[in-house]
């Protein structure tokens, strides 16, 4: 009888830690009368009209697998949208494909352009996946800090420190989940040319693109000469509140996204046909169901930002995504003992800011996609605990 599996689990694995947002889930989920700030969902019901065109979908037409890059209407009108909203377009036969979520296009990236030791540098704190995927696939992330008074942002000459010869990819994800941060054009323009330098690509995640406030987004390939060495991810689980629905997609040059592809079709066939027929929907009437979501979120976000610097809790103001990253070093804690404390003692969850890097030790991460009422109470709560320290 054996009694080592461990022998048999792919040396890559070990390299990896258990996630931490799911501890804090697991503990969360069983106890009453818990405010969850730990999930970055939105609380809001996909809207019913693009629901009900998908569901439409599936009475009149046949519903089996649809080509391997999506349904072609899909992947047109995902090229109109970016051509409308940020000047850049993209084939929609040969230049974009339709995935099971940012999730599976991670993996497809990664798998694809990662040799052996390849070295992918990673602004840091970053979403718990991106590291974890990049060593699946036999690569080595090289993370880059954002620090809190530089907005979070990755500094250019940051990065270009960390670039090397082994470099491959620069990845981006803004706007920035843990920390709410985005990218200035400015920023952006740098670190494009630190890319052009040195003949490297740049992997965007703009899964957050619709939500931001104050500034403009910035899509990284309708920079000047961005488009032939930029992997433009996106999707519609946060701007259309359709996470169940998981659909995602990948934009790249038509070489780079042929060997996508081939991950894709071996792995998932095409993404689920019914959630295609739901994004299609989403991208034809869901505009004011973005901007009424987004002025929500926006209401949300004054009033968090507000309150935890009030109460002493320092945090810079978020300007895209759902979430706030107030720095707990004030109370003495470390963010994984004040998010313990404050689940056990206040009953709210948040998520520890070390589960999304070394980075983010001295902090944690509040999604503000609950109601408003529940965001009132939670933020009392944490008063509570906050006087108590």
């Amino acid at each position: 009888m054996m009694n080592d599996y461990q022998r048999f689990v792919a040396a890559r694995i070990g390299r990896v830690p258990v996630s931490g947002l799911h501890r804090f889930f697991g503990i969360a989920a069983v106890m009453p009368d818990v405010i969850s700030l730990g999930v970055g969902e939105p609380d809001f019901a996909t809207p019913a009209p693009i629901a009900e065109a998908a569901f439409a979908a599936v009475y009149k037409k046949a519903i089996g697998y649809t080509a391997n890059s999506g349904l072609l209407e899909l992947r047109e009108a995902i090229s109109a949208h970016l051509e409308k909203l940020y000047n850049v377009s993209f084939d929609a036969r040969n230049e974009i494909l339709v995935t099971v979520g940012v999730s599976e296009a991670l993996k497809c990236v990664f798998s694809a352009i990662c040799n052996p030791g390849d070295e992918i540098i990673v602004p840091n704190p970053c979403f718990v996946a991106y590291e974890p995927e990049i060593i699946f696939a036999d690569g080595t992330p090289v993370s880059v800090e954002c620090l809190a008074e530089n907005n979070f942002e990755p500094l250019a000459a940051d990065i270009r420190a960390a670039v090397t010869e082994k470099t491959k990819a620069i990845f981006l994800g803004f706007p920035n989940n843990p920390t709410g941060a985005t990218l200035t054009r400015e920023n952006a323009i740098e670190i494009a040319r630190i890319a052009e330098e040195n003949d490297i690509l740049i992997v965007s995640d703009e899964i957050y693109d619709r939500l931001v406030y104050v500034v403009e987004h910035v899509c990284f390939p309708a920079l000047p000469n961005m488009k032939p060495r930029t992997i433009l991810l996106g999707g519609f689980s946060k701007d259309y509140a359709m996470t169940g629905w998981r659909v995602g997609y990948i934009c790249a040059p038509a070489p780079l996204l042929e060997a996508f592809s081939k991950i894709h079709q071996y792995a998932v066939m095409s993404a689920p046909t019914i959630s295609q027929f739901a994004a299609l929907a989403a991208l034809e009437i869901g505009e004011p169901f973005v901007e009424e979501m987004r002025a929500e979120y926006d209401r949300r976000r004054k009033l968090v930002v507000s309150s935890l610097n009030e109460m002493g809790l320092d945090c810079f103001e978020p300007k895209g995504a759902f979430y706030a990253f107030p720095s707990v070093a004030k109370t003495n804690l470390t963010g994984d003992e004040f998010a313990e404390k404050l689940l056990f003692e206040e009953q709210v969850a948040v998520v520890p800011g070390s589960a999304f890097g070394a980075g983010g030790a001295n902090h944690v991460r509040i999604a503000y996609c609950k109601s408003f009422e529940q965001i009132e109470i939670a933020l009392e709560r944490i008063q509570k605990l906050v006087n108590k320290l």
